[in-house]
């Protein structure tokens, strides 16, 4: 089933941004390392079209970093440049190399014109809680941008100055219009990048569960405790309810979701990735 919204400060936020795509140089994309396809906004990326940009793979700490190098080199061969990051521990000194890198052409004709010194301008775009305002703060150098971890927490654009020659425009997180495929819906629920209050508790935890059963199973039988019998004699409903009670909450199923859920976000499980390259979205 599809999942629709769009609230009136997404519709002004995109209708923003492509009026200020005119004005910048790049666009500074930002996705979660752990979903790189499943956070990144189609309606943005159209928006987007060939103005040059740079795909920052951002919370990389989060991220199984064996699959952060093929989200590399797949983007790659798409012929976009990107790269990892952990913008609350890193400097963020290579994603500036990577800009000018990409702008070398622009940046070496102003030069022959006189023009030295050029301030690239730089728009920042992605979906909430991706890290915008984080790796904005870093790159300035202070706590400018408003940072928070929950969905919408920028709602105007602001222009900051940074310390290497770049001008660097905040926009509101934007999500897209509908969700069609649940995958992506289950996805963003269980990294916190939509409000919990959209997807029932018991609906992500159960993703989550067959999401670490097929991929990591012995994590979820190692932390949890378990006998694999008590996975494979269950359905992942049945294994939540037993997990549920295992927990002390007795027949609280929700209060065991959230439990799981954020059991996942804690790294209790270690480092994830809940996007593949190369897998298949239906439309």
């Amino acid at each position: 089933m599809a999942l629709q919204w769009y609230p009136g400060h997404m519709n002004k936020a995109k209708n923003q941004v492509q009026d200020r795509l005119k004005v910048v140089d790049i666009v500074l994309e930002i996705v979660d390392a752990r979903l790189p396809y499943s956070s990144r906004n189609p309606v943005l990326e159209q928006i987007i079209n060939q103005k040059k940009h740079i795909i920052i793979l951002n919370k990389a700490d989060l991220a199984d970093p064996k699959l952060t190098e093929d989200w590399k080199l797949n983007f790659r061969q798409e012929g976009t440049a990107s790269i990892e990051s952990d913008a609350k521990h890193n400097r963020l000194e290579k994603l500036n190399t990577m800009i000018r890198s990409e702008l070398s052409d622009k940046i070496e004709k102003y030069e022959r014109n006189g023009v030295k010194n050029y301030q690239i301008k730089a728009m920042c775009v992605g979906i909430p809680n991706v890290g915008k305002s984080t790796i904005l703060n870093k790159m300035v150098g202070k706590n400018v941008a408003v940072t928070g971890n929950k969905p919408g927490v920028t709602k105007n654009q602001n222009w900051l100055k940074t310390s290497y020659g770049i001008d660097l425009l905040d926009t509101p997180g934007i999500l897209w219009p509908k969700i069609t495929d649940p995958k992506v819906g289950m996805k963003l629920a269980l990294s916190g990048a939509i409000k919990d209050k959209i997807y029932p508790p018991d609906d992500v935890a159960i993703y989550a569960l067959n999401f670490l059963m097929t991929n990591y199973l012995d994590r979820v039988v190692d932390f949890y405790k378990l006998e694999k019998s008590d996975i494979y004699n269950h359905t992942t409903a049945e294994l939540l309810m037993h997990l549920t009670k295992q927990f002390g909450f007795k027949e609280d199923y929700d209060r065991g979701a959230r439990r799981v859920i954020m059991d996942v976000r804690n790294l209790k499980f270690g480092r994830l990735t809940f996007d593949v390259p190369g897998e298949f979205y239906e439309e």
